[in-house]
């Protein structure tokens, strides 16, 4: 049975990492100590679900746990530090302290280190959240204990609705663009003047063609903008909707 936490000090670890070519040794109190600190870990890096939600709508939403008063935000997975520092670069999560917890000390003093024998995963973390503030746990969102992988209650959303249900979100902007493009670069400018960030989707990598842009836009040219889900179209128009603001 997983055991919830809440009101705990979380245990006291000490996690090798690698910082370029050097060992530099982390430890809890440096992570924890008179802060608050939310944790989420999750079974692996490069896993699907760890991937492609649950790592990166923490990463979106950092600028808005800020402002709520947290001061870090830690993923945390039991596995090595260079495999840990891959996947961080890989993913461009840049708000987010990337913790390997190699040997699963730290998930097994949470009481969250799980058998994945099964998966060939060996002892694996089970997906979790919590708020810890000066090393003790405030709040926990512990996925219920049941096979598979569940993915409910540790996302960012839930997270953040605990800190605040009156929060309110940052737009969620896509746009696509093509290399050498002005009129991709004047709508990326218009965007950071606005302090709004964007995910950028780029013709030509990752098997995105002018085919998928049509497919997707119905326009045969850059940018295509979209926000929350509303088609906004090109440079002149994603101006237009920001001057209506």
């Amino acid at each position: 049975m997983l055991e919830n936490r809440e009101g705990q000090t979380i245990p006291q670890v000490t996690f090798p990492t690698r910082v370029g070519n050097d060992w530099v040794n982390v430890t809890t109190d440096e992570l924890f100590k008179g802060k608050s600190v939310i944790v989420f870990a999750l079974p692996g890096a490069f896993t699907p679900t760890c991937s492609s939600t649950h790592l990166p709508r923490y990463n979106e939403l950092a600028p808005v746990f800020k402002k709520e008063g947290i001061d870090s935000i830690i993923c945390l997975s039991v596995n090595d530090t260079f495999v840990m520092n891959s996947w961080a670069e890989d993913q461009h999560a840049e708000n987010i302290t990337f913790i390997p917890d190699g040997n699963g000390e730290f998930s097994e003093g949470m009481g969250m280190l799980v058998d994945k024998h099964d998966l060939g995963f060996g002892k694996r973390s089970w997906r979790y959240s919590m708020l810890v503030r000066d090393g003790v746990i405030e709040k926990m969102f512990i996925e219920a204990d049941v096979p598979g992988d569940p993915f409910e209650v540790s996302d960012a959303d839930t997270m953040l609705n605990y800190l605040n249900p009156e929060c309110e979100l940052p737009k969620r902007v896509t746009m696509l663009t093509k290399p050498g493009c002005g009129h991709c670069t004047r709508a990326k400018t218009a965007l950071k003047a606005r302090g709004l960030s964007y995910e950028e989707i780029e013709l030509g990598k990752n098997g995105v063609s002018f085919s998928t842009l049509n497919a997707i836009s119905g326009q045969g040219t850059t940018p295509q903008v979209y926000i929350d889900g509303q088609h906004i179209g090109g440079a002149d128009e994603l101006e237009a909707w920001l001057a209506s603001r």
